[in-house]
Protein backbone atom coordinates (compact mmCIF):
# COMPACT_ATOMS: atom_id res chain seq x y z
CA UNK A 1 0.00 0.00 0.00
CA UNK A 2 1.53 3.50 -0.88
CA UNK A 3 1.86 5.82 2.31
CA UNK A 4 -0.60 7.81 4.07
CA UNK A 5 0.39 10.79 2.88
CA UNK A 6 0.01 9.52 -1.07
CA UNK A 7 -2.18 10.78 -3.67
CA UNK A 8 -3.58 7.57 -4.47
CA UNK A 9 -5.49 6.52 -7.66
CA UNK A 10 -7.17 2.79 -8.55
CA UNK A 11 -7.33 2.17 -11.95
CA UNK A 12 -9.60 -0.58 -12.78
CA UNK A 13 -9.75 -2.06 -16.37
CA UNK A 14 -9.77 -5.87 -17.48
CA UNK A 15 -6.79 -4.89 -20.00
CA UNK A 16 -3.34 -4.75 -18.26
CA UNK A 17 -1.89 -2.55 -21.40
CA UNK A 18 -5.04 -0.10 -20.70
CA UNK A 19 -4.10 -0.10 -17.01
CA UNK A 20 -0.16 0.42 -17.75
CA UNK A 21 -1.17 3.32 -19.74
CA UNK A 22 -3.15 4.83 -17.37
CA UNK A 23 -1.66 4.32 -14.53
CA UNK A 24 1.36 5.69 -16.41
CA UNK A 25 -0.48 9.12 -16.91
CA UNK A 26 -2.01 9.32 -13.58
CA UNK A 27 2.10 8.40 -12.24
CA UNK A 28 3.12 11.63 -14.41
CA UNK A 29 0.16 13.64 -12.65
CA UNK A 30 1.60 12.19 -9.47
CA UNK A 31 -0.47 9.68 -8.03
CA UNK A 32 0.70 6.63 -6.46
CA UNK A 33 -1.72 4.08 -8.62
CA UNK A 34 -3.04 0.44 -7.75
CA UNK A 35 -4.47 -1.06 -10.52
CA UNK A 36 -7.60 -3.82 -10.47
CA UNK A 37 -8.49 -6.12 -13.29
CA UNK A 38 -12.57 -5.94 -12.14
CA UNK A 39 -14.69 -5.13 -9.83
CA UNK A 40 -14.08 -7.87 -7.76
CA UNK A 41 -10.73 -7.11 -7.28
CA UNK A 42 -10.88 -3.37 -6.79
CA UNK A 43 -13.09 -3.54 -3.72
CA UNK A 44 -10.86 -6.17 -2.47
CA UNK A 45 -7.79 -2.96 -2.55
CA UNK A 46 -10.53 -0.88 -1.16
CA UNK A 47 -11.53 -3.12 1.88
CA UNK A 48 -7.65 -3.61 2.48
CA UNK A 49 -5.98 0.06 1.97
CA UNK A 50 -8.57 1.77 2.08
CA UNK A 51 -10.47 5.23 0.49
CA UNK A 52 -8.04 6.78 -2.18
CA UNK A 53 -8.51 9.64 -3.54
CA UNK A 54 -9.63 8.78 -7.25
CA UNK A 55 -11.19 5.60 -9.15
CA UNK A 56 -10.65 5.18 -12.62
CA UNK A 57 -12.93 2.61 -13.75
CA UNK A 58 -13.58 0.59 -16.59
CA UNK A 59 -17.53 0.63 -18.04
CA UNK A 60 -16.92 -3.12 -19.48
CA UNK A 61 -15.52 -5.60 -17.53
CA UNK A 62 -15.97 -9.73 -16.83
CA UNK A 63 -16.64 -10.79 -13.40
CA UNK A 64 -18.05 -7.61 -12.13
CA UNK A 65 -18.53 -4.37 -14.76
CA UNK A 66 -17.93 -1.13 -14.22
CA UNK A 67 -21.96 0.05 -13.61
CA UNK A 68 -21.87 -3.03 -10.67
CA UNK A 69 -18.79 -1.67 -9.11
CA UNK A 70 -20.15 2.04 -9.27
CA UNK A 71 -22.80 0.94 -7.72
CA UNK A 72 -21.81 -0.67 -4.82
CA UNK A 73 -18.91 2.20 -4.05
CA UNK A 74 -21.89 4.63 -3.79
CA UNK A 75 -23.73 2.32 -1.44
CA UNK A 76 -20.41 2.14 1.26
CA UNK A 77 -21.04 4.96 3.41
CA UNK A 78 -16.93 5.04 3.97
CA UNK A 79 -16.95 5.69 0.18
CA UNK A 80 -19.41 8.64 -0.08
CA UNK A 81 -18.00 11.56 -2.56
CA UNK A 82 -15.17 9.48 -3.60
CA UNK A 83 -14.50 10.48 -7.21
CA UNK A 84 -15.09 8.36 -9.85
CA UNK A 85 -13.99 8.45 -13.61
CA UNK A 86 -15.61 5.72 -16.21
CA UNK A 87 -13.94 4.65 -19.12
CA UNK A 88 -14.92 3.22 -21.92
CA UNK A 89 -14.20 2.65 -25.76
CA UNK A 90 -17.53 3.27 -26.11
CA UNK A 91 -18.63 7.15 -26.48
CA UNK A 92 -22.03 6.62 -26.98
CA UNK A 93 -24.33 8.80 -25.22
CA UNK A 94 -26.81 6.75 -23.78
CA UNK A 95 -23.48 5.14 -22.78
CA UNK A 96 -22.07 8.19 -21.16
CA UNK A 97 -25.48 9.50 -19.54
CA UNK A 98 -25.79 6.05 -17.44
CA UNK A 99 -22.42 6.04 -16.60
CA UNK A 100 -22.87 9.42 -15.21
CA UNK A 101 -26.18 8.21 -13.73
CA UNK A 102 -24.29 5.54 -12.19
CA UNK A 103 -22.02 7.47 -10.26
CA UNK A 104 -19.37 8.85 -12.43
CA UNK A 105 -17.92 12.31 -12.25
CA UNK A 106 -16.96 12.72 -15.36
CA UNK A 107 -16.47 9.88 -18.75
CA UNK A 108 -13.63 9.63 -20.44
CA UNK A 109 -13.13 7.81 -24.08
CA UNK A 110 -10.15 5.32 -25.43
CA UNK A 111 -7.71 5.93 -26.59
CA UNK A 112 -6.99 8.60 -23.62
CA UNK A 113 -4.88 11.48 -23.62
CA UNK A 114 -3.54 13.30 -20.44
CA UNK A 115 -4.72 16.27 -21.60
CA UNK A 116 -8.29 14.46 -21.57
CA UNK A 117 -7.39 12.63 -17.96
CA UNK A 118 -6.24 16.19 -16.58
CA UNK A 119 -9.79 17.46 -17.22
CA UNK A 120 -11.86 14.64 -15.97
CA UNK A 121 -9.56 15.26 -12.81
CA UNK A 122 -10.86 18.72 -12.88
CA UNK A 123 -14.46 17.62 -13.46
CA UNK A 124 -14.20 15.67 -10.16
CA UNK A 125 -12.51 18.37 -8.35
CA UNK A 126 -9.30 17.01 -8.23
CA UNK A 127 -6.45 19.22 -8.88
CA UNK A 128 -3.05 17.01 -10.47
CA UNK A 129 -0.85 16.62 -7.58
CA UNK A 130 2.52 18.60 -8.76
CA UNK A 131 5.66 16.71 -8.76
CA UNK A 132 9.09 18.21 -7.47
CA UNK A 133 10.22 19.70 -10.27
CA UNK A 134 13.60 18.61 -11.74
CA UNK A 135 13.91 16.68 -8.58
CA UNK A 136 15.99 13.81 -10.22
CA UNK A 137 19.40 14.71 -12.27
CA UNK A 138 19.07 12.32 -15.82
CA UNK A 139 22.99 12.26 -15.79
CA UNK A 140 23.04 10.54 -12.58
CA UNK A 141 24.04 6.61 -12.42
CA UNK A 142 21.13 4.73 -12.78
CA UNK A 143 20.44 2.84 -8.83
CA UNK A 144 20.01 -0.54 -9.10
CA UNK A 145 19.25 -3.42 -6.76
CA UNK A 146 19.96 -6.68 -7.28
CA UNK A 147 18.25 -9.67 -5.53
CA UNK A 148 19.78 -13.24 -5.53
CA UNK A 149 20.06 -16.10 -3.10
CA UNK A 150 23.89 -16.58 -4.39
CA UNK A 151 26.56 -14.26 -2.64
CA UNK A 152 29.01 -15.05 -5.34
CA UNK A 153 26.06 -13.93 -8.25
CA UNK A 154 25.73 -10.69 -6.34
CA UNK A 155 29.05 -9.81 -5.80
CA UNK A 156 29.99 -10.33 -9.03
CA UNK A 157 27.35 -8.73 -10.66
CA UNK A 158 27.70 -5.90 -7.59
CA UNK A 159 31.27 -5.12 -9.06
CA UNK A 160 30.84 -5.25 -12.78
CA UNK A 161 28.25 -3.07 -12.68
CA UNK A 162 29.65 -0.35 -9.81
CA UNK A 163 32.11 -0.32 -12.05
CA UNK A 164 30.47 1.39 -15.06
CA UNK A 165 29.90 5.08 -14.23
CA UNK A 166 26.32 5.43 -15.28
CA UNK A 167 25.29 2.36 -12.77
CA UNK A 168 25.09 2.64 -8.70
CA UNK A 169 24.40 -0.77 -6.55
CA UNK A 170 21.97 0.81 -4.45
CA UNK A 171 21.85 -2.56 -2.15
CA UNK A 172 21.50 -5.89 -2.33
CA UNK A 173 19.34 -8.87 -1.27
CA UNK A 174 19.13 -12.84 -0.39
CA UNK A 175 15.95 -13.59 -1.37
CA UNK A 176 12.20 -11.88 -2.14
CA UNK A 177 11.12 -10.82 1.20
CA UNK A 178 14.65 -9.02 2.01
CA UNK A 179 14.01 -7.72 -1.75
CA UNK A 180 10.75 -5.71 -0.60
CA UNK A 181 12.20 -4.63 2.51
CA UNK A 182 15.06 -3.19 0.90
CA UNK A 183 13.14 -1.86 -2.51
CA UNK A 184 10.66 0.21 0.03
CA UNK A 185 13.99 1.17 2.25
CA UNK A 186 16.36 1.93 -1.02
CA UNK A 187 14.20 3.68 -3.50
CA UNK A 188 15.94 1.62 -6.50
CA UNK A 189 15.43 3.17 -9.94
CA UNK A 190 15.45 -0.51 -11.37
CA UNK A 191 15.62 -4.09 -9.74
CA UNK A 192 17.50 -6.91 -11.02
CA UNK A 193 15.57 -9.91 -9.65
CA UNK A 194 16.69 -13.60 -9.94
CA UNK A 195 13.97 -16.46 -10.56
CA UNK A 196 14.65 -19.45 -8.19
CA UNK A 197 15.45 -18.50 -4.19
CA UNK A 198 14.61 -19.60 -1.41
CA UNK A 199 12.07 -17.80 1.57
CA UNK A 200 10.49 -16.06 -1.37
CA UNK A 201 11.18 -16.70 -5.40
CA UNK A 202 11.78 -13.93 -8.12
CA UNK A 203 7.94 -14.55 -9.58
CA UNK A 204 6.39 -13.94 -5.72
CA UNK A 205 8.36 -10.84 -4.64
CA UNK A 206 7.32 -9.36 -8.34
CA UNK A 207 3.40 -9.77 -7.48
CA UNK A 208 3.78 -8.55 -4.81
CA UNK A 209 6.02 -5.32 -5.71
CA UNK A 210 3.37 -4.30 -8.80
CA UNK A 211 0.68 -4.27 -6.22
CA UNK A 212 2.66 -1.01 -4.57
CA UNK A 213 4.96 -0.29 -7.54
CA UNK A 214 3.64 -0.75 -11.01
CA UNK A 215 5.89 1.35 -12.76
CA UNK A 216 9.22 0.35 -10.98
CA UNK A 217 11.75 -1.24 -13.61
CA UNK A 218 12.06 -4.83 -13.32
CA UNK A 219 14.84 -7.12 -15.25
CA UNK A 220 14.29 -10.95 -14.28
CA UNK A 221 17.39 -12.53 -13.59
CA UNK A 222 16.81 -16.20 -15.30
CA UNK A 223 19.05 -19.37 -15.90
CA UNK A 224 18.54 -20.83 -19.63
CA UNK A 225 16.76 -23.88 -18.84
CA UNK A 226 13.37 -25.21 -19.02
CA UNK A 227 12.25 -24.43 -16.01
CA UNK A 228 14.26 -20.89 -15.57
CA UNK A 229 12.20 -19.64 -19.15
CA UNK A 230 8.92 -20.89 -18.03
CA UNK A 231 9.35 -19.09 -14.72
CA UNK A 232 10.69 -16.16 -16.59
CA UNK A 233 8.00 -15.66 -19.21
CA UNK A 234 5.45 -15.99 -16.12
CA UNK A 235 7.12 -13.29 -14.49
CA UNK A 236 7.13 -11.05 -17.84
CA UNK A 237 3.48 -11.75 -18.09
CA UNK A 238 3.22 -10.55 -14.25
CA UNK A 239 4.45 -7.70 -14.31
CA UNK A 240 8.63 -8.14 -15.56
CA UNK A 241 9.87 -5.16 -17.98
CA UNK A 242 12.69 -7.50 -19.28
CA UNK A 243 14.61 -10.54 -18.47
CA UNK A 244 18.51 -11.46 -18.44
CA UNK A 245 20.21 -14.52 -18.72
CA UNK A 246 22.20 -15.37 -16.06
CA UNK A 247 26.02 -15.44 -17.24
CA UNK A 248 28.35 -18.34 -17.54
CA UNK A 249 31.86 -18.52 -17.03
CA UNK A 250 34.72 -20.50 -16.30
CA UNK A 251 36.26 -17.61 -13.70
CA UNK A 252 34.85 -14.42 -12.38
CA UNK A 253 36.36 -12.80 -15.45
CA UNK A 254 34.41 -14.81 -17.82
CA UNK A 255 31.20 -13.75 -15.93
CA UNK A 256 31.88 -10.38 -15.54
CA UNK A 257 32.22 -9.87 -19.23
CA UNK A 258 29.41 -11.73 -20.04
CA UNK A 259 27.47 -9.14 -17.56
CA UNK A 260 28.90 -6.73 -19.11
CA UNK A 261 27.98 -7.27 -22.80
CA UNK A 262 24.18 -8.86 -21.67
CA UNK A 263 23.27 -7.46 -18.04
CA UNK A 264 24.13 -3.88 -18.62
CA UNK A 265 22.30 -3.23 -21.85
CA UNK A 266 19.46 -4.21 -20.38
CA UNK A 267 19.44 -2.05 -17.16
CA UNK A 268 20.41 1.36 -19.62
CA UNK A 269 17.57 0.83 -21.56
CA UNK A 270 15.38 1.67 -18.84
CA UNK A 271 17.27 5.25 -17.96
CA UNK A 272 15.15 8.06 -17.80
CA UNK A 273 15.31 9.63 -21.07
CA UNK A 274 14.67 12.95 -19.24
CA UNK A 275 12.88 14.86 -16.31
CA UNK A 276 10.79 17.46 -18.45
CA UNK A 277 9.04 20.10 -16.02
CA UNK A 278 5.80 22.00 -16.42
CA UNK A 279 3.14 20.51 -19.76
CA UNK A 280 4.80 17.26 -20.97
CA UNK A 281 6.17 17.59 -24.64
CA UNK A 282 6.12 14.15 -26.61
CA UNK A 283 8.03 13.52 -29.99
CA UNK A 284 5.35 14.55 -32.57
CA UNK A 285 6.32 12.03 -35.34
CA UNK A 286 4.68 12.78 -38.76
CA UNK A 287 3.21 9.77 -40.33
CA UNK A 288 3.84 8.67 -43.79
CA UNK A 289 1.26 8.91 -46.38
CA UNK A 290 -0.01 5.59 -47.49
CA UNK A 291 0.45 4.78 -51.16
CA UNK A 292 -2.01 3.21 -53.26
CA UNK A 293 -1.95 -0.31 -53.67
CA UNK A 294 -4.80 -1.17 -56.13
CA UNK A 295 -4.93 -4.70 -55.77
CA UNK A 296 -2.02 -5.50 -53.82
CA UNK A 297 -3.77 -6.97 -50.91
CA UNK A 298 -1.82 -8.52 -47.97
CA UNK A 299 -0.35 -11.41 -48.75
CA UNK A 300 1.34 -11.92 -44.81
CA UNK A 301 1.65 -9.74 -41.70
CA UNK A 302 5.28 -9.94 -40.63
CA UNK A 303 6.36 -8.67 -36.59
CA UNK A 304 9.35 -7.32 -35.20
CA UNK A 305 9.15 -7.12 -31.43
CA UNK A 306 11.55 -7.15 -28.07
CA UNK A 307 11.44 -5.99 -24.84
CA UNK A 308 7.53 -5.95 -23.60
CA UNK A 309 6.74 -7.99 -26.45
CA UNK A 310 5.49 -11.26 -24.29
CA UNK A 311 2.46 -9.30 -23.35
CA UNK A 312 1.87 -6.76 -26.36
CA UNK A 313 1.63 -10.36 -28.57
CA UNK A 314 -1.09 -11.57 -26.41
CA UNK A 315 -2.79 -8.38 -26.56
CA UNK A 316 -2.64 -7.92 -30.35
CA UNK A 317 -2.62 -11.04 -31.95
CA UNK A 318 -5.93 -12.37 -30.63
CA UNK A 319 -7.75 -9.30 -32.57
CA UNK A 320 -6.77 -10.12 -36.18
CA UNK A 321 -5.28 -13.86 -36.69
CA UNK A 322 -7.76 -16.06 -38.18
CA UNK A 323 -7.89 -20.09 -39.20
CA UNK A 324 -8.66 -18.82 -42.89
CA UNK A 325 -6.33 -15.56 -42.40
CA UNK A 326 -2.99 -14.25 -43.94
CA UNK A 327 0.03 -15.68 -42.57
CA UNK A 328 1.66 -14.25 -39.67
CA UNK A 329 5.46 -14.34 -38.83
CA UNK A 330 6.97 -12.86 -35.55
CA UNK A 331 10.43 -12.12 -34.14
CA UNK A 332 10.83 -12.00 -30.88
CA UNK A 333 13.96 -11.35 -29.26
CA UNK A 334 14.08 -14.81 -27.22
CA UNK A 335 16.80 -17.54 -26.58
CA UNK A 336 16.13 -20.95 -28.00
CA UNK A 337 14.57 -22.26 -24.60
CA UNK A 338 12.25 -19.17 -24.26
CA UNK A 339 10.32 -19.40 -27.71
CA UNK A 340 8.61 -22.51 -27.53
CA UNK A 341 7.22 -21.43 -23.63
CA UNK A 342 6.21 -18.53 -25.23
CA UNK A 343 4.36 -20.24 -28.24
CA UNK A 344 2.39 -21.98 -25.75
CA UNK A 345 1.15 -19.50 -24.13
CA UNK A 346 -0.18 -17.17 -27.40
CA UNK A 347 -1.55 -20.05 -28.55
CA UNK A 348 -4.14 -20.17 -25.18
CA UNK A 349 -4.69 -16.40 -25.73
CA UNK A 350 -5.27 -16.72 -29.29
CA UNK A 351 -7.22 -19.59 -29.30
CA UNK A 352 -5.17 -20.73 -32.34
CA UNK A 353 -1.81 -22.96 -32.72
CA UNK A 354 0.74 -20.54 -32.47
CA UNK A 355 4.43 -22.70 -33.27
CA UNK A 356 7.76 -21.96 -33.38
CA UNK A 357 8.46 -21.78 -36.83
CA UNK A 358 9.90 -25.09 -38.70
CA UNK A 359 12.54 -25.17 -41.40
CA UNK A 360 11.11 -25.44 -45.07
CA UNK A 361 7.32 -25.30 -44.14
CA UNK A 362 5.38 -24.26 -46.95
CA UNK A 363 3.23 -20.61 -45.14
CA UNK A 364 -0.65 -21.03 -45.67
CA UNK A 365 -3.88 -19.58 -44.56
CA UNK A 366 -3.60 -19.16 -40.32
CA UNK A 367 -0.44 -19.86 -39.74
CA UNK A 368 1.00 -18.20 -36.50
CA UNK A 369 4.87 -19.14 -36.91
CA UNK A 370 7.31 -17.68 -33.88
CA UNK A 371 11.44 -16.91 -35.03
CA UNK A 372 12.54 -20.13 -32.79
CA UNK A 373 15.16 -18.22 -30.50
CA UNK A 374 18.80 -18.23 -31.62
CA UNK A 375 17.75 -18.68 -35.53
CA UNK A 376 17.29 -16.35 -38.37
CA UNK A 377 13.85 -16.82 -39.29
CA UNK A 378 13.27 -15.86 -43.21
CA UNK A 379 11.10 -16.58 -46.38
CA UNK A 380 11.76 -17.61 -49.68
CA UNK A 381 9.86 -18.23 -53.00
CA UNK A 382 9.48 -22.34 -54.50
CA UNK A 383 8.29 -22.10 -57.52
CA UNK A 384 4.30 -21.12 -56.74
CA UNK A 385 5.10 -21.97 -52.87
CA UNK A 386 5.99 -19.30 -49.84
CA UNK A 387 8.63 -21.84 -47.93
CA UNK A 388 10.33 -20.67 -44.41
CA UNK A 389 13.75 -21.33 -44.08
CA UNK A 390 15.85 -20.90 -41.00
CA UNK A 391 19.49 -20.14 -40.77
CA UNK A 392 22.27 -19.61 -38.32
CA UNK A 393 23.64 -16.32 -39.60
CA UNK A 394 25.74 -13.75 -38.36
CA UNK A 395 23.85 -11.53 -35.77
CA UNK A 396 22.36 -8.34 -36.92
CA UNK A 397 21.64 -5.18 -34.40
CA UNK A 398 23.49 -7.64 -32.14
CA UNK A 399 20.18 -9.85 -32.51
CA UNK A 400 19.52 -13.58 -34.03
CA UNK A 401 16.79 -13.72 -34.51
CA UNK A 402 16.79 -10.39 -36.16
CA UNK A 403 13.27 -8.60 -37.69
CA UNK A 404 15.71 -6.95 -40.26
CA UNK A 405 16.31 -10.30 -41.74
CA UNK A 406 12.90 -11.79 -41.86
CA UNK A 407 11.27 -8.21 -42.79
CA UNK A 408 13.76 -8.05 -46.18
CA UNK A 409 12.90 -11.46 -47.18
CA UNK A 410 8.97 -10.83 -46.87
CA UNK A 411 9.74 -7.48 -48.88
CA UNK A 412 11.56 -9.83 -51.49
CA UNK A 413 8.57 -12.44 -51.76
CA UNK A 414 5.23 -10.38 -51.36
CA UNK A 415 6.04 -7.10 -52.16
CA UNK A 416 3.81 -4.49 -51.62
CA UNK A 417 1.67 -7.10 -50.16
CA UNK A 418 3.89 -7.23 -46.86
CA UNK A 419 2.33 -5.74 -43.94
CA UNK A 420 5.28 -5.31 -41.05
CA UNK A 421 4.58 -3.83 -37.76
CA UNK A 422 7.13 -3.07 -35.43
CA UNK A 423 6.39 -2.99 -31.48
CA UNK A 424 8.00 -2.58 -28.69
CA UNK A 425 11.81 -3.09 -27.86
CA UNK A 426 15.05 -2.18 -27.26
CA UNK A 427 17.53 -1.09 -30.68
CA UNK A 428 17.00 -0.76 -33.78
CA UNK A 429 16.38 -4.07 -35.43
CA UNK A 430 13.46 -3.61 -37.92
CA UNK A 431 14.96 -0.55 -39.53
CA UNK A 432 16.61 -1.72 -42.28
CA UNK A 433 13.88 -3.78 -42.84
CA UNK A 434 10.94 -1.93 -42.74
CA UNK A 435 13.51 0.68 -45.36
CA UNK A 436 13.45 -2.30 -47.78
CA UNK A 437 9.34 -3.54 -47.37
CA UNK A 438 8.50 0.52 -47.85
CA UNK A 439 10.80 0.32 -50.97
CA UNK A 440 8.89 -2.70 -52.32
CA UNK A 441 5.68 -0.82 -51.81
CA UNK A 442 4.74 -2.69 -48.68
CA UNK A 443 3.10 -0.69 -45.65
CA UNK A 444 4.17 -0.51 -42.15
CA UNK A 445 2.56 0.07 -38.77
CA UNK A 446 4.46 1.36 -35.29
CA UNK A 447 3.74 1.34 -31.48
CA UNK A 448 3.58 4.41 -29.97
CA UNK A 449 5.94 5.95 -27.20
CA UNK A 450 3.24 6.00 -24.80
CA UNK A 451 2.14 2.19 -24.65
CA UNK A 452 5.90 0.90 -25.16
CA UNK A 453 8.21 -0.32 -22.25
CA UNK A 454 11.20 0.79 -24.00
CA UNK A 455 10.31 2.72 -27.46
CA UNK A 456 13.65 1.94 -29.24
CA UNK A 457 12.86 -0.25 -32.53
CA UNK A 458 9.60 1.62 -32.97
CA UNK A 459 11.30 4.88 -32.12
CA UNK A 460 13.23 4.66 -35.02
CA UNK A 461 11.07 3.33 -37.69
CA UNK A 462 8.67 6.08 -36.58
CA UNK A 463 11.63 9.22 -36.50
CA UNK A 464 12.61 7.97 -39.76
CA UNK A 465 9.30 8.48 -41.52
CA UNK A 466 8.44 4.85 -42.17
CA UNK A 467 5.66 4.18 -40.72
CA UNK A 468 1.98 5.01 -42.04
CA UNK A 469 0.56 4.85 -38.73
CA UNK A 470 1.91 5.17 -35.02
CA UNK A 471 -0.60 3.97 -32.72
CA UNK A 472 -1.20 2.88 -29.00
CA UNK A 473 -1.17 -1.00 -28.33
CA UNK A 474 -4.86 -0.99 -27.88
CA UNK A 475 -5.22 0.05 -31.62
CA UNK A 476 -2.49 -1.44 -33.60
CA UNK A 477 -4.42 -4.88 -33.96
CA UNK A 478 -7.78 -2.85 -34.79
CA UNK A 479 -5.62 -1.43 -37.32
CA UNK A 480 -4.12 -4.57 -38.82
CA UNK A 481 -7.61 -5.57 -38.94
CA UNK A 482 -9.42 -3.10 -40.63
CA UNK A 483 -6.06 -3.05 -43.19
CA UNK A 484 -6.52 -6.94 -43.60
CA UNK A 485 -10.34 -6.46 -44.27
CA UNK A 486 -10.01 -3.56 -46.97
CA UNK A 487 -6.99 -4.91 -48.78
CA UNK A 488 -8.27 -8.39 -48.91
Amino acid sequence: MPGKDAVRAIVVDDSKPVRSILARMLGDLGFACQQAADGREALEILARDGRPDLVTINLHMPVMDGFELMGKIRGLPALQGLPLVAVSSEQDPGLVGKALASGAGAFVAKPFTVAAISEALAAVGIRAPARPVASVDPAAPLRVLVVDDSAAIRGVVSATLSADPELRVAGTAADGVQGLARAAELAPDIILLDVEMPVMDGLTMLRELRRVQPRLPVVMFSTLTERGAKVALEALVAGANDYVAKPKGATSEEVAARIREDVIPKLKQFRKRSILTGAQSPLVVVPRPPKPRADAGVAAVVVGISTGGPVALAEVLPSFVSPTGVPVLVVQHMPAVFTSHLAERLTKVCGLPVREAPDAHELRPGDILLAPGGRHLKVVRQGTKVVTQLDDGVPENSCRPAADVLFRSAAAVWGAATLGVVMTGMGRDGLKGSEAIVASGGAILAQDEMTSVVWGMPGHVARAGLAEAVLPLGQLGVEVTMRLRRRN
